[in-house]
C-alpha cells in the first residue's frame, strides 16, 4: 500500500522556501512524476538543521533499513520481507502485540517530511468470465491523488542512517506513515483502505521541529486529511515503468461518489475548513 509517489516540482514552487531554491537543480529525482518505491530510489525529504532553528532538503533512499542490517544483501532481504516503504501510524512506537516497534527510536529522534506532488493508488474492480461468473482476479484502475490547490505537500516520515559496508558510506533511508483511508481513499484504495499521512503546515512543523510526547506523535501520525480537500484522476496503467502519471479515462468506469464528503467527521481542528 502507498508504494508510488510523485516528486516533480519546479524552482518557482520552492520560492517561498528560500533555503530550498537550489534543490531542484541539485537533485534530479525532483523531476520524477511517479517514483516506484520498489526501486528504492533516492527521494527528497525535509529534516531539521542541527540547531533546530531551520530545515533543509536532503536525499534519502526510499525504503527504511534498520541499523542491524549487515550489508546490502541482508538489507535487500529485509526490505522484501517487511516492505519498509511505509509504516502504520498506529505502530509508530508499539507493535500490535504491545512490544516496541522498530520505528520507535526514529519516531523519537529522526522524524522528517517526505515531499509529494501526487501519490498513486489503484482501485480494484471486479472482473467476470464469459458466462458472467465473478472471477478471483480484479482489474486495477490507477489514480493519481493530490491536495486541491497544493502543488506539493508533505507526508509524516521517519529516517535512519545505515552504514553500507559494500560502498563504505552512510546511507539515509526513509519511510512514511499511513493512516486509515478517508471517504475518498476508501473508494480508490478499496483493497487495503489506507492512505499516507498528509500533514498541514502547522502539523508538519510540530512533527519536524518540536518535541511532542509519544502520544501526540502517534496522534499526528494518524492524521486523516478530509476528502473535500483532495482531488483525484485516473491515469495510464503504465505509470510504474514510465515514471509518469498520464491522465486517462476508462470507458464505463464509475465516477467517485462525492455526495457525502461534506458530512465526513474531522478529527483535527487543523483540517476544519469553512
Amino acid at each position: 500500500m502507498c508504494y508510488y509517489n510523485g516528486q516533480r516540482v519546479t524552482r518557482a514552487e520552492f520560492i517561498q522556501l528560500k533555503q530550498l531554491e537550489k534543490a531542484v537543480k541539485d537533485y534530479d529525482f525532483l523531476d520524477t512524476g511517479v517514483h516506484n518505491g520498489f526501486n528504492y530510489a533516492p527521494c527528497a525529504i525535509i529534516v531539521p538543521t542541527d540547531d533546530r532553528r531551520d530545515f533543509e532538503i536532503q536525499q534519502a533512499e526510499w525504503g527504511y533499513i534498520p541499523g542491524y542490517a549487515k550489508d546490502r544483501a541482508e538489507a535487500k532481504l529485509f526490505r522484501l520481507k517487511y516492505t519498509t516503504l511505509n509504516f502504520k501510524g498506529e505502530n509508530l512506537f508499539k507493535k500490535e502485540d504491545g512490544k516496541k516497534s522498530m520505528w520507535a527510536e526514529a519516531g523519537r529522534q529522526h522524524r522528517c517530511l517526505v515531499l509529494s506532488t501526487g501519490l498513486v493508488e489503484s482501485m480494484h474492480m471486479p472482473t467476470y468470465g464469459k458466462k458472467g461468473q465473478l472471477l478471483k482476479a480484479t482489474e486495477k484502475i490507477p489514480y493519481q491523488v493530490g491536495v486541491t490547490g497544493k502543488e506539493y505537500f508533505w507526508f509524516a516520515g521517519v529516517y535512519n542512517d545505515w552504514f553500507d559496508k559494500d560502498a563504505g558510506q552512510w546511507v539515509r533511508t526513509v519511510a512514511f506513515a499511513t493512516t486509515a483511508a478517508n471517504l475518498i481513499m476508501q473508494q480508490i484504495h478499496n483493497s487495503k483502505k489506507r492512505m499516507p499521512t498528509i500533514l498541514t503546515d502547522d502539523l508538519a512543523w510540530e512533527w519536524l521541529m518540536e518535541e511532542p510526547t509519544e502520544e501526540r506523535l502517534t496522534e499526528i501520525a494518524l492524521t486523516q486529511i478530509p476528502s473535500k480537500l483532495m482531488e483525484a484522476c485516473t491515469i495510464d496503467k503504465d505509470y510504474r515503468f514510465a515514471g509518469e502519471a498520464t491522465p486517462v479515462e476508462y470507458p464505463g468506469h464509475p465516477a467517485l461518489d462525492l455526495t457525502y464528503v461534506d458530512q465526513e467527521k474531522l478529527d483535527f481542528d487543523y483540517w476544519r475548513v469553512a
